[in-house]
């Protein structure tokens, strides 16, 4: 078994990158406890385990911040923590090969899709009445642009149920499904990047929570592996919140992309090799 002292500098990264980008962290924790030598269920369920902390650590602070959208964020909750857990059942019982090319490939669409739109601003117009009515809108401080931002969602009722995919993708790879979360609130609801990654590390952790539960169940959750992981990403989540705070919409979307990119060429990549 791993080692506290390789674990422990593992996770800071994986919280690190996991507040950065809004996508919980499994992006670095999974495939590095893989090759540690843990079994690939074992890293899941010790992952989404550790995603609980990444959002505790950086969520706080982005509420803090008005940068997360407390509203969009238990709407959307609603809708992952029903699919968490039917994710997390079929990964007990399943070969995660098929699931794991698709799910890569659906990251890459995402990642093209976002490549070719470019640059665009948020702003206030062109909200339907279903959103309107949620009262899904917001505004906060960009501290690198020295600006208030306004921002309106759209599309709601899209963006609830392409949560429930979310849920159900994080259940059953165990990353949090951030990346999903991000794409969605910033593809279907128009949230600007910061919105939609402080917005990702909130709900992610209510979803994790409803598919630990199966792993916890299970037996597949080790202490030895699950403490020196909580404590990385904790650590890391803190450093990267207090970075993220002082960078523009586009950093923060560029970082995204990079780390989108990495996370699809590496689900592809282990699905071929067999998961």
């Amino acid at each position: 078994m791993a080692s506290f002292d390789l674990i422990f500098p593992v996770a800071i990264l994986a919280g690190f990158v996991g507040a950065m980008s809004g996508l919980g962290g499994g992006v670095v924790l999974i495939p590095a406890l893989t090759l540690l030598g843990i079994d690939i269920k074992h890293a899941i369920a010790v992952s989404i385990l550790a995603i609980m902390a990444t959002s505790s650590g950086s969520a706080s602070v982005y509420v803090r911040g008005h940068l997360s959208n407390l509203k969009v964020g238990t709407f959307l909750e609603m809708f992952t923590i029903l699919g968490a857990p039917l994710g997390a059942a079929i990964t007990l019982a399943s070969s995660m090969r098929v699931l794991s090319i698709t799910f890569g490939a659906i990251l890459l669409g995402s990642w093209m899709a976002l490549i070719f739109r470019g640059r665009r601003r948020w702003d206030e117009s062109g909200q339907d009445g279903f959103t309107r009515w949620l009262e899904f809108d917001g505004r906060y401080e960009d501290r690198a642009q020295g600006e208030m931002v306004h921002y309106k969602a759209r599309r709601a009722y899209l963006g609830g149920p392409a949560m429930f995919g979310a849920g159900f993708i994080a259940g059953l790879l165990g990353i949090g499904a951030g990346a999903l979360n991000v794409l969605v609130q910033d593809l279907v609801m128009g949230l600007p990047p910061k919105v939609s990654t402080t917005t990702s590390s909130l709900t992610i952790g209510v979803t994790a929570l409803a598919g630990t539960s199966v792993y916890l169940a299970a037996g597949l959750i080790r202490p030895m592996l699950a403490a020196p992981a909580i404590l990385g990403v904790v650590l890391g989540a803190f450093l990267g919140t207090r970075l993220l705070v002082r960078l523009t919409n586009q950093a923060v979307r560029r970082f995204f992309l990079i780390i989108l990119l990495i996370l699809a060429v590496e689900m592809i990549a282990k699905g071929i090799r067999g998961a």
